[in-house]
């Protein structure tokens, strides 16, 4: 039961990282790095395939070893963030949706651009 637990969250994050990489305003990244510690609990052989993906392996791995997060990656989510915020704000959404989704990706960012970026040989 366990493990048909942590296999349903890998689905369900690289289902949300693959919408990610489709449509703006949706992270990938973050969805796959959620992914991959699913996979690293109860499914070994994603987590190798994940790990080993030519696009997201080493971002992953990079993640998993030290915590960081390339700059391309920031900003990209940063710019994101903020379009998606925008757009927020001229949805039909009430006024405490509409701040609350753009405080949590404020936060977001903020915390994002205090990761450290991985060094380059």
């Amino acid at each position: 039961m366990k493990t048909l637990f942590w296999r349903t969250l890998v689905v369900i994050f690289i289902i949300l990282g693959f919408i990610g990489a489709l449509l703006p305003g949706m992270p990938t990244t973050v969805f796959l790095i959620l992914a991959a510690w699913a996979a690293s609990k109860g499914w070994p052989q994603m987590d190798a395939w994940l790990l080993q993906h030519p696009k997201y392996g080493p971002t992953l791995k990079a993640w998993r070893e030290n915590g960081t997060v390339p700059r391309k990656a920031k900003w990209l989510a940063s710019i994101m963030m903020l379009i998606s915020g925008i757009i927020m704000l001229f949805t039909n959404a009430p006024f405490a949706v509409k701040i609350f989704t753009d405080v949590t990706m404020l936060i977001v960012a903020i915390w994002l651009w205090f990761r450290p970026e991985p060094k380059h040989h």
